[in-house]
């Protein structure tokens, strides 16, 4: 395992950052002193419009300037990215080019790739994305641990090619002709137009190939663009495609969560120790055994090391302040990807009053994910499940805060997992765009458009062989943020594993899951609105229009008939060694005591042996689930534009508007429940169907003033008040548990939307063509929350059939966790935003082709969770920062550029952030450590028409790391992805 210290990192940003904010400062007052000439008798041409002799502004830069250009016009506070040529976006994923944009913090997902992004505190689920001008949803599937996947309204970018974009732009501020349901931003995406870029005939293509030093593999990324005008440049059409290919691979390890020890019962007692646990008779207990066969091997000392160590919470709870991971063990996940996409728009432009586009747009995203695990499982187990009960501490010991530093253990239960997830997102998206001038102080505009976004989980197969009673178990935290695992025997012999139906006492030996699959969440968006201006005298517009959105959200998962699940013993002749492989390679990749190999069920021959091909699915009839929520919002607005010039002796402009939204709500679903043991058929419906409805409206003001004093320095003001809605899988009225993690969820339809009042202000200084420096301060007020309360209750209190606990060993009477959206008071948020783009002209001689862009955020909450409740009334409480907030972002970027070569690197910082509240009883909070990403990019022009590219990321092989709670910071998740080297080529006729 690599070891790095984050605070390190953080000493060269901030380093870096004040010699930045020195060298741009130099470079502010050397334009004060030596002002760029302004051509005579044009006192108020703006720094963009004066071009300096001798500079050549062509690709990265010219992309600069033209959003930095962009960013001057608006009255809201509008960031944006855009492509510095047809074809051509400056960043392989759309996520992680968005962190250059100050504010924006990005959450990457499997194998470090970029997936979404928070704005400002804001995660993912407060942030609109609309593409070519509509709101579209995207949702990929991913790992447990990065939460299964997107049951809701956050946007997953990765599901697209960046090539099939021109330009990306983040709305940071709203207007009231902008559409409601951000709290963060809304984020704009648009694919090219064909009359956009005023020449006749345009072809690009570029092609890549992509290296990973830990999947060592060479993949293909290709893309071409097409772009021609016809009939004098009035009509056009353009077409783009792009596919690409990676083989991912990831590996590091996982505690999955961390308990405490009385969580489970405890320990095996010491020979001679009273009280006697387990009890004599249970499960095959005696005096000097712990089970059948198993010895009591506990010494006096390690075990009375657990007992002593108890909460404050629960002083009289032994073992409750002793933390311990649940699921130890090493992983190596590899992942196959395809991901293919395409635009053709047609762009009809017969005059300058008419502009009719049709866009249509398509990406398909399509994952084969392959999970290998060597866990301990013994930890995460109650007696009733032959767990933690039955093992033995010989050794062990803790830090101060109850974090387990090293042990060793007896008759530890070791599991070869292995896990096949298979899943294609698609998205297709068609929408007509028109505007037209109808006189000189008239023009009305629309859109209809329709979109669909499906995600398509075809398999999640489970597979496992198990090792019972394994003696001379380690863990040793001693050297690092994980610890060391040793697993006492040799896990790369199949031999020593078993696989067979499991035993009367419940003891498990291999087996296999379908977790929930095949599943498929189908979301449609139609989308209409209609917009008028009119230009009510030379300082004034009045803007007015309606929209109609719909959006059909559609939840469904089949489950295999009960006889496809039942574990059957290997048939005569086979044995595990003819159906199993080695995981290779993740010792020397990971090390930390990672063992060089270990046996691992082949999910290919399992299949063949067992017919896997043969299963037999069926839906609600039979115990799948199926759920529904349907929104028709309804909104129109009226609003003020005004720019008045500097007539009263500075410059002022701005718009002042209001929209109504109204918010129909239609939720419905079925609560599945496993049919009767035995039934093998489908039968009728089992389950409980339930719909709900919801209706609220809003009137939603908004203002933005820019005020610009003295030419060149822009101060912004901006309030209005926001809202999101809920996220889609929490307005289902449907519920479920988890028999072997004892968890559970009941959701609410009746949730009320998140709302804010908020505020902005600004000061921008372009002292420079090209540059910029600002600061910008950002309040929301959120008045509302929504978070999920945990409570404490046994099975047979939640209503819940016991079929649900079918093949468990879980009793009826046992406690489980169960988890309720609620809406709860919110909190204020406020933050500082730095920013700075300066392209470094005023240098002598080559130097004045480099250039940078820098920014910081800070920004704080304050939230008040309840982290347990009893019947609903919060018992415990705390205050922390909103989940996914970072207090601290930066991003630096230097580059260089010339007519024929350009170089480029870009580092981006997060700080820790929560990933959710509350975490297991005993941890506040599971969070994420610090990350520092370094990434580069290069090209150099052959010719006018042939451009190399060499791109590298994740320079420094930065590693995420997950943790729970925030005092002890136990490591739930830490894997290494390695570096990435592209190399490509780009054409241009």
């Amino acid at each position: 395992m690599k070891q790095f210290q984050t605070r390190d990192w953080v000493r060269v940003a901030m380093s870096l950052g004040v010699s930045t904010w020195a060298l741009t400062a130099a470079a502010a007052v050397a334009q004060v002193a030596n002002p760029v000439p302004t051509p005579a008798g044009n006192d108020t041409e703006r720094p963009e419009e004066v071009s300096e002799p001798d500079i050549v502004v062509t690709g990265f830069r010219a992309a600069l300037n033209s959003a930095l250009n962009q960013k001057r016009r608006e009255t809201a506070a509008v960031d944006s990215i855009v492509a510095d040529d047809i074809g051509k976006f400056p960043d392989s994923n759309l996520a992680e080019s968005m962190q250059r944009i100050p504010g924006v913090a990005l959450a990457r997902g499997d194998g470090g790739e970029g997936r979404n992004i928070s704005v400002r505190g804001l995660g993912a689920a407060f942030t609109r994305v609309r593409i070519n001008g509509m709101e579209g949803t995207a949702q990929t599937g991913s790992s447990d641990i990065y939460g299964a996947g997107n049951n809701g309204r956050s946007f997953d970018f990765n599901v697209f090619p960046t090539e099939i974009f021109s330009a990306l732009s983040v709305r940071k501020t709203p207007s009231a002709d902008v559409e409601d349901g951000s709290l963060g931003a809304t984020v704009d995406l648009n694919a090219p137009k064909p009359l956009d870029n005023n020449e006749d005939f345009v072809l690009t293509a570029t092609a890549r190939g992509i290296y990973n030093e830990l999947s060592k593999k060479v993949d293909p990324r290709a893309s071409l663009l097409v772009s021609k005008s016809f009939a004098d440049g009035t009509f056009g059409v353009l077409a783009s495609g792009a596919y690409q290919k990676r083989h991912l691979r990831e590996v590091g390890y996982s505690a999955v969560d961390i308990l405490s020890a009385n969580t489970n019962g405890g320990f095996c007692s010491p020979v001679g120790f009273a009280p006697v646990n387990p009890a004599v008779g249970n499960k095959g207990a005696t005096a000097t055994l712990c089970s059948t066969g198993n010895p009591r091997t506990s010494t006096v000392a390690a075990y009375q090391t657990i007992q002593n160590l108890r909460r404050a919470d629960l002083p009289n709870t032994p073992g409750s302040g002793a933390f311990l991971p649940r699921l130890p063990r090493y992983l190596n996940s590899e992942q196959d990807q395809e991901r293919i996409g395409g635009t053709v728009t047609f762009q009809f432009k017969p005059d300058d009053a008419t502009d009719i586009s049709l866009d249509l747009l398509y990406s398909r995203f399509e994952v084969t994910r392959r999970d290998n695990y060597i866990a301990a499982i013994s930890f995460g187990r109650s007696i009733a499940n032959n767990g933690q009960p039955m093992v033995s501490v010989r050794d062990i010991a803790f830090d101060g805060n109850g974090s387990l530093v090293n042990a060793t253990f007896d008759g530890v239960d070791v599991r070869s997992e292995g896990l096949v997830d298979n899943f294609v997102s698609t998205f297709k998206q068609a929408n007509l765009n028109f505007k037209r001038s109808l006189t000189d102080t008239l023009e009305v505009s629309g859109l209809v458009g329709l979109n669909q976004s499906i995600w398509d989980g075809r398999k999640r197969l489970q597979t496992f062989m198990d090792v019972i009673d394994s003696d001379n178990f380690t863990l040793d935290a001693r050297n690092g943020s994980t610890p060391a695992i040793g697993f006492g025997f040799d896990v790369a012999d199949p031999n020593n594993y078993s696989y067979a139906p499991p035993l009367a006492d419940g003891t498990v030996l291999g087996g296999f899951s379908y977790q929930g699959k095949p599943s498929k969440n189908d979301t449609k968006n139609l989308t209409g609105e209609v917009n008028v201006a009119w230009k009510a005298g030379d300082d004034l517009t009045i803007k007015a229009g309606g929209q109609y959105r719909e959006s059909d959200f559609l939840s469904t998962f089949l489950r295999p008939f009960n006889a496809d699940t039942v574990v059957r013993a290997l048939p005569a002749g086979t044995t595990l060694a003819s159906i199993t492989r080695q995981v290779t390679g993740v010792g020397g990749l990971w090390g930390n005591g990672a063992p060089d190999s270990w046996a691992a069920i082949d999910p290919d021959k399992w299949a063949q042996t067992f017919g896997f091909d043969a299963v037999r699915y069926c839906g609600v009839e039979c115990g799948g689930g199926r759920s529904r929520v349907r929104e028709e919002i309804k909104s129109a607005y009226i609003m003020g534009t005004f720019d008045l010039g500097d007539r009263y002796g500075v410059g002022l402009r701005g718009d002042v508007g209001v929209r109504y939204v109204k918010t129909d709500m239609r939720a419905s679903g079925i609560i599945a429940v496993a049919p009767p043991a035995g039934v093998t058929s489908p039968t009728n419906l089992v389950g409980q169907y339930a719909v709900a409805y919801n209706a609220y409206d809003d009137w939603l003001p908004s203002v933005n003033f820019v005020v610009e004093p003295v030419q060149n320095l822009l101060v912004r003001l901006s309030a209005a008040k926001v809202l999101a809605r809920p996220e889609l899988g929490l307005l289902t009225p449907t519920s479920g548990v988890n028999p072997i993690t004892r968890v559970g969820n009941i959701n609410n339809p009746f949730l009320d939307p998140i709302r804010a009042d908020t505020f902005d202000a600004a000061v921008e200084w372009y002292f420079r063509p090209g540059s910029l420096l600002s600061v910008a301060y950002f309040r929301k007020n959120i008045k509302s929350f929504i978070q999920n309360v945990n409570s404490q209750i046994p099975f047979n209190q939640l209503g819940l059939p016991n079929a649900l606990l079918e093949n468990s060993n879980t009793a009826p009477d046992e406690l489980f966790t169960v988890s309720q959206p609620f809406n709860t008071p919110g909190g204020p948020l406020e933050g500082v935003e730095l920013n700075a783009q300066v392209p470094l002209t005023f240098l002598p001689g080559f130097l004045r082709n480099f250039g940078f862009l820098a920014n910081y955020t800070r920004v704080t909450s304050t939230i008040r969770y309840i982290l347990a409740s009893v019947n609903g009334v919060p018992t415990v409480t705390t205050t922390a920062d909103l989940v996914g907030l970072s207090k601290n972002t930066a991003s630096g970027t230097l580059y260089y550029e010339d007519d024929r070569f350009s170089i480029r690197s870009t580092a981006n910082y997060r700080d820790r952030f929560i990933r959710g509240i509350p975490a297991s009883p005993g941890s506040d909070l599971q969070g994420n450590a610090p990350t520092l990403y370094v990434d580069a990019s290069a090209s150099y022009n052959l010719t006018d028409r042939i451009k190399l590219i060499v791109e590298a990321q994740n320079l420094t092989d930065e590693q995420n790391r997950l943790y729970t709670d925030s005092v002890r910071q136990d490591t739930l998740f830490e894997t290494r992805i390695g570096r990435t080297v592209t190399v490509g080529v780009t054409f241009r006729l």
